[in-house]
This record gives structure tokens, C-alpha cells and sequence, in this order.
């Protein structure tokens, strides 16, 4: 199916320092390519300098709503070097850092680049889902004592320090080793590795390509839930859309319980960020490299630069799968308070853990020949289908996907797929994705209001402010059922099973 057109998009926000001020639009045109239903294309002839189509997962109607920073961005990201195949946005894409958020590009190891703003600020930011075997029956009664309780022991906000005290050599052995480190430090148990992208563990960290700041931002960090849209969720299952898959990854009926965690590397990640574009943005030039947006500043992955941002990068997601899991055993630790329990007796297992800021070594099929890739995800997810590359417990079923909606609506867990590997790099979203930037959001919504208004529908909330309440409002966001929908027609991700938010801690 092929219908080309010229389609018209408003801007929905804008980064602080543009020349149009916050709250116009604009509206834009290009020659768009409907290659599927769910699949849009924009050609070379579009942007000078673009060595690959750029390729828009989307409904119609997503497409019709996409914030114009994404075709910018996207484009943009199609003109660098060593670029493989498209450059790609998914439907929760919105306009980001460099690439769009949603944005995904895969770069041969050999002749191409790695982007810090292909990764973004929040290293390995990512989620993490836990299954327990109570009903939303027996949690609801108890469900204001239980969010107070991960309120208390699950430091939200900014700033917010954790409990876990480390010293300098703790801390180095918490980048280089992640979630070993957290095993050998009873904060996991083995199966909480086995089900966590790469193992929890990223390969290449090396420490001493970390800034002394970084460390500072870093070192009191761990278990901490952070600001922003990270949050910490009690949820319920609604009705399988995959009863056998699910079952094969612990979900067992409607209303069982979950619990749904989204953060990542906090300041530390920012700061191996913010440390890499400076460099980057000095040595494109030493190499030839020029980029349509000082944003995109990367470096040939084969040089000394790339591969010390590369190393620092692994160790920031190193932090990032051992905040999460630190976060799990205080977790743990509250519904052992709420319930009298121990953890194990009700079933709190780790259905999977996986990542959506990320640059990573893969090897992939390219016209019919494997070829080692630097893929970057940015606000994605990777989506590998059944794989014998996989953990056991997944090589049937496909990798799981966790795609987080709004506090207001709910999420979803899925399953990566054959089609996904053949045509995104196996990669999918990672969430429903902005309508509206957090400045809009607080002037068109009051938090404490929202948050009496949640709990008249069953959900309660505690944050560090009302203010960040109100930045992650559900008008805020596009409709999770749509890009799930989306990313489920398209193949790249199959549905297993939705989620009904009952309790929320947010910063």
C-alpha cells in the first residue's frame, strides 16, 4: 500500500531558547509515503543531506496529531554518518534533545557515529515489572497504608538521596558490575538478573572515563525513584490479550496485582551526558563531521573519544539496572510490612526489566548480510523476537516489551517479534508519549485538584510536589491504546496484557 500526499502537523511545544514563543504553532508540510497502514516514509529528496529514508511508525491519526519536531528530528538524524537502512520514529514520538524521544537509529560499528542525543540525558532510563499472586480484592483494602509505605522508603523528587551509603570503590564496583553487585549485596536474587536486559550487566564500563562530577551527582543515588515522568505503580491485570504468553511470564488471571517502576541513572547519566556532547562538539570538526543541529554532535564509534563516552555511557546503565533493582527490594520490603508476609510467599518475581535510553553493540541482518551495529534507542525499546540469544524463559515467548502510559490511564506488557528484528532492529516504543510539554501541562491543570479527582477513581497518589502531579496528567500524554495498538498492528511488538493504575508514587 502506497499513498503518497502532503500532510500539515502543528507544533505542539517548543524548546526553551526557540524564536517562536511557547504555546504557537506552527504548521508544517512534507511528501509523505504511506508505506502500510502504520507505516509512514519520508524520502531523501526531503532534506538535503539525508543518506536514508526516515520511517514513521504511526495510525493515522497519531500522524495527523505528531508534533513537527519529530519530522525536524528524524530527518536530521537520517544525515548522519555510517547510518543503516532508515532512520525511525515510533508513535509515542515527540520532539527531543538531538533525536526525536521515540527515535531509533542503527549505525555500522565500522564507519558510523554514537550520538549522546541519540541516547539522552537519563542514561538507561528504563522499566522494570513486577508480578506478585495477590488480587486487586486483597491489595485495595490496604492500598493507602501500602502507597504510604513505598512513599516512605522510595525516595521521590529532586535531589532525592538513597539509602544505600557507598564509598568511592563501592560506587566503581557498581558501574563496572551492575546487578552482580547487586546480588552479591543482597539487594537481588539470581532470577532477578536472568530477567533483566543483558543481565543487568552493560560490557566496556570502565570507570575512569567518568567525571569527578558525575560521580558527586552519583554516589548517593541508588533507590532513588527521581522527578519527571518516573514514577513507582500499583497496578491490576485486565483480561489477557495472550493468556498463554502471559501465563508463560506469571501473569495468571484478571486482577492480579503488579507493580510498575519507571526510572533511571538520575544525575549521573545527565552528567556523563552533558560531559560527552562537550567533548563531541569539539572533535565532529577533527574528523570532517558537520550535523544540521549541534544537538546531534557524535564522533566515529571507532575513535578513542567514541569509545571512552561508549565505556562511560555502560557504566551509567550499570547504575541505572542497580537503582531499579535497589528500588525492588524496598519494594519488597513494603508489602512485607503491609501483608505480614515474606516477599516469596507472595509471589513478587520480576516479569522483566528492560531499558529505552541506550546505545548497544547488536548484530543484525542488513540485505542479507549480518553486520555489527551500534543501534541507538532514545525513548525505545528493544523488541527482540523468540531468539535462542535470549534468556530460557524467553526464547518461546519473545523478548517482554513494558510500555508505560500516563498515571491516569494505565500501560502494557508485550512481546518483541520476528518482524520487529526484520524491520526496526528490534526495536518498539516505550510509552504513549507526550501531547504537551510540562509548562502547558501545570497551566492547564491544578495537581492537588487532580490528585482528589485520581482518588474519587480509585488511584491514589503521593508525590514529593503537586507540581510534578500536574506535569504528568493524562491530557499531557497521547492515548496509550493507540500506540500500543499501533505498535501491534505494525508487528514490531505483539499485546500480552493491559494494566489499571490504583496506586501511584511520583516525584
Amino acid at each position: 500500500m502506497k499513498r503518497e500526499g502532503r500532510h500539515y502537523f502543528k507544533k505542539a511545544f517548543l524548546l526553551p531558547g526557540s524564536s517562536i514563543p511557547n504555546g504557537w504553532y506552527r504548521r508544517v508540510s512534507f511528501p509523505a509515503v504511506q508505506v502500510t497502514p502504520y507505516v509512514w516514509e519520508i524520502p531523501t529528496s526531503y532534506k538535503k543531506g539525508m543518506r536514508v529514508p526516515a520511517r514513521i511508525y504511526a495510525s493515522q491519526s497519531l500522524m495527523s496529531a505528531m508534533d513537527a519536531g519529530v519530522f525536524d528530528q528524524v530527518t536530521n538524524v537520517a544525515t548522519l554518518p555510517g547510518i543503516v537502512r532508515f532512520a525511525y520514529a515510533m508513535p509515542d514520538a515527540h520532539w527531543g534533545y538531538g533525536f526525536p524521544i521515540g527515535g531509533v537509529a542503527a549505525f555500522d560499528a565500522e564507519e558510523g557515529v554514537i550520538s549522546p542525543g541519540g541516547i539522552g540525558f537519563d542514561i538507561n532510563c528504563g522499566m522494570k515489572l513486577v508480578r506478585t499472586e495477590l488480587t486487586k480484592d486483597e491489595v485495595v483494602p490496604k492500598l493507602r497504608e501500602l502507597v504510604d509505605e513505598l512513599f516512605r522508603l522510595v525516595p521521590a523528587g529532586v535531589g532525592a538521596q538513597g539509602f544505600v551509603k557507598l564509598n568511592q570503590s563501592q560506587f566503581e564496583e557498581v558501574m563496572t558490575n551492575g546487578l552482580k553487585w547487586a546480588l552479591e549485596n543482597g539487594y537481588a536474587v539470581k532470577e532477578d538478573l536472568e530477567r533483566t536486559e543483558e543481565g543487568g550487566v552493560i560490557a566496556g564500563a570502565n570507570h575512569t572515563k567518568v567525571s569527578r562530577e558525575a560521580y558527586k551527582r552519583g554516589i548517593n543515588q541508588l533507590g532513588t525513584l527521581g522527578s519527571g515522568n518516573h514514577y513507582l505503580e500499583v497496578q491490576y491485570t485486565r483480561k489477557p490479550d495472550d493468556e498463554r504468553v502471559a501465563k508463560q511470564l506469571g501473569i495468571f488471571s484478571e486482577n492480579q496485582v503488579v507493580i510498575m517502576l519507571h526510572c533511571g541513572s538520575r544525575g549521573f547519566g545527565h552528567q556523563i551526558a552533558t560531559d560527552y556532547l562537550q567533548v563531541f562538539d569539539k572533535v565532529m570538526r577533527n574528523h570532517g563531521i558537520s550535523v544540521p543541529d549541534r544537538e546531534l554532535a557524535c564522533a566515529p564509534f571507532k575513535t578513542s573519544e567514541a569509545q571512552d563516552y561508549y565505556a562511560a555511557m555502560a557504566c551509567g546503565a550499570n547504575m541505572a539496572f542497580t537503582n531499579r533493582q535497589v528500588i525492588v527490594h524496598r519494594i519488597r520490603q513494603a508489602f512485607e510490612k503491609v501483608f505480614k508476609r515474606d516477599w516469596e510467599s507472595m509471589g513478587m518475581r520480576v516479569v522483566y526489566d528492560v531499558a529505552h535510553n541506550m546505545a548497544k553493540l547488536e548484530r543484525h541482518k542488513v540485505d542479507g548480510e549480518v553486520r555489527q551495529l551500534i543501534v541507538h534507542r532514545k525513548g525505545a525499546t528493544r523488541a527482540f523476537g523468540p531468539s535462542a540469544e535470549l534468556p530460557e524463559f524467553f526464547k518461546s515467548t519473545g523478548q517482554p516489551v513494558i510500555i508505560g502510559g500516563s498515571m491516569e490511564t494505565g500501560s502494557y506488557l508485550l512481546v518483541g517479534t520476528d518482524t520487529a528484528m526484520a524491520e526496526t532492529f528490534g526495536s518498539t516504543a516505550h510509552g504513549s508519549g507526550r501531547t504537551m510539554s510540562r509548562t502547558q501541562a501545570k497551566k492547564q491543570v491544578r495537581g492537588e485538584q487532580l490528585v482528589r479527582e485520581m482518588e474519587k477513581r480509585g488511584i491514589i497518589v503521593r508525590a514529593a510536589s503537586y507540581s510534578g502531579v500536574a506535569e504528568e496528567a493524562g491530557m499531557a500524554y497521547k492515548d496509550i491504546f493507540e500506540v500500543v495498538n499501533t505498535v501491534h498492528q505494525a508487528g514490531i511488538s505483539k499485546k500480552v496484557v493491559g494494566f489499571v493504575p490504583i496506586g501511584n508514587v511520583k516525584g
